[in-house]
C-alpha cells in the first residue's frame, strides 16, 4: 500500500464542498467592500458588500469583525483568482423565505420598514428578503396616491402573494388596517348611544356631508345636520382635519348618523316673539331667484323677500335691484315656525305714493 504524500494528506484534510453548499466559516479579515473567510477549504472564500446584505448603505466594519463565525452559502469555488465565491444573505434569505411562507399560509401579521417609496408602492425588506407592496394595498384610504410620507416607517401587513421561483413576495396592509378599523369600531359601537355628544374630526368631505372620525369610528354628518341655517356645499363648511363637536342622532347597525344641530341653539326657539309679524328686521341678501331673494337674519335664519315685495313699483327680478351680501331693512309679514319660513317685505317700510290729483271738470255754460 503506498504512503500518500505531504501534499495529498493536506488535500484530504481540508473540506470537500461543493456550489450550493451552506457551511459555517470564521472572518479572518474585514474591509469595506468585502469580507474574507476561513471555511476550512483549500482556499478562503469572499463575502462581497452585494452578498452580505440588500442594503447597500451597510458599514461592514461595523457589521462584523475578525474571529466572527458567520454562516455562508457556495456560490463559486473559483473566481478566477482561487478564492471561493460566498454569499451570506442568501443563507439568510433562504430562512426568512420559509418564515414568509408559513406567514403567508397562516396569514401571519409581519412588520418591517419602509426602504423605499417607488412608482406603484412600496419596499420593505423582511431581513435579506425584498417585499413589494402595491400602493392599493399600502394604506386604507381610497385613492391616495402620494405614498412619501410612508418613507422610513414601520408598517403591518400580510403576505398575499409567495412565489419564491419568480422571486415574488407581495405584502397587504390594507388588510390589517381594515381588521384594526373594524375591531376599533366594534369598540366604539358599544360604547356610545344615541345623544351621546362628541368631538370628532373631519376625514372626508363630500357633496352630501362630511365623514367624521369618532375616536375609532366615522360617523356621517349628513348636510342637512350641519347647521339649522341652510348650507349650500359641505366644503364652504369644513375642511379635512377640522375638529367639530356632534351628537349621535341616530345609530342603523354599524352606521352612525350625526349632528351639529344642538336644540340649545336653535334660533326657531321662541320664534314667534323674535320674529313677530310686523317688527323690523336686518339681514343680508345670501342668494337670489327670479321669484325672490333669501335674506340672513343671523343664526341660520334665512326669510324670504317676495319679489312683489321689494318696491312698490314692478321689477322683473331680484337681480335687477339687489346684491348678494347687500345689507336690507325689511318689515317681517308672515311667520311660519312649523316649516320654519319667514317673509319679509321692504314695500311695507315705503311711504304710501301720493295720489294724483284731478282738476275739477268745468261745467258747460247753459
Amino acid at each position: 500500500m503506498s504512503e500518500l504524500t505531504f501534499e495529498q494528506m493536506l488535500e484530504e484534510s481540508f473540506k470537500n464542498i461543493h456550489v450550493g453548499d451552506v457551511v459555517e466559516g470564521t472572518v479572518i479579515a474585514v474591509a469595506p467592500e468585502e469580507i474574507a473567510v476561513n471555511i476550512g477549504y483549500k482556499s478562503d472564500g469572499i463575502v462581497s458588500k452585494n452578498e452580505y446584505s440588500n442594503d447597500s448603505s451597510i458599514d461592514l466594519t461595523q457589521a462584523v469583525k475578525v474571529d466572527d463565525t458567520i454562516t455562508v452559502k457556495v456560490l463559486k469555488l473559483n473566481d478566477g483568482d482561487g478564492q471561493v465565491v460566498l454569499s451570506h444573505k442568501r443563507v439568510v434569505a433562504e430562512k426568512v423565505s420559509a418564515v414568509l411562507e408559513e406567514a403567508f399560509n397562516n396569514k401571519t401579521p409581519l412588520k418591517a420598514t419602509v426602504t423605499e417609496v417607488v412608482k406603484g408602492g412600496l419596499k420593505v425588506v423582511v431581513d435579506e428578503v425584498p417585499v413589494f407592496i402595491p400602493a392599493s394595498l399600502a394604506t386604507d384610504s381610497f385613492g391616495k396616491k402620494d405614498l412619501s410620507d410612508m418613507a422610513g416607517t414601520e408598517v403591518e401587513f400580510v403576505m398575499s402573494e409567495f412565489n419564491p421561483k419568480k422571486r415574488r413576495y407581495i405584502g397587504d396592509c390594507r388588510t390589517i388596517l381594515a381588521e384594526k378599523k373594524a375591531a376599533e369600531r366594534e369598540k366604539v359601537l358599544s360604547s356610545i348611544k344615541v345623544g351621546d355628544v362628541i368631538e370628532g374630526e373631519v376625514k372626508n368631505v363630500t357633496n352630501f356631508g362630511a365623514f367624521v372620525d369618532i375616536g375609532g369610528a366615522d360617523g356621517l354628518l349628513h348636510i342637512s345636520e350641519m347647521s339649522w341655517g341652510r348650507i349650500d356645499h359641505p366644503q364652504n363648511v369644513f375642511r379635512r382635519g377640522d375638529k367639530v363637536k356632534v351628537f349621535v342622532k341616530e345609530i342603523n347597525g354599524d352606521k352612525i348618523a350625526l349632528s351639529a344641530k344642538f336644540e340649545d341653539e336653535n334660533p326657531w326657539t321662541d320664534a314667534d316673539s323674535k320674529f313677530a309679524i310686523g317688527s323690523v328686521v336686518k339681514g343680508t341678501v345670501a342668494r337670489m331667484t327670479d321669484f325672490g331673494a333669501f335674506v340672513n337674519l343671523g343664526n341660520g335664519v334665512d326669510a324670504l323677500l317676495h319679489v312683489s315685495q321689494i318696491a312698490r313699483e314692478h321689477i322683473e327680478k331680484p337681480s335687477d335691484v339687489l346684491k348678494v351680501g347687500q345689507e336690507i331693512e325689511a318689515e317681517i309679514v308672515d311667520v311660519n315656525v312649523e316649516e320654519k319660513k319667514i317673509s319679509l317685505s321692504i314695500k311695507a317700510l315705503l311711504p304710501e305714493a301720493p295720489e294724483s290729483e284731478e282738476a275739477p271738470a268745468e261745467e258747460s255754460a247753459e
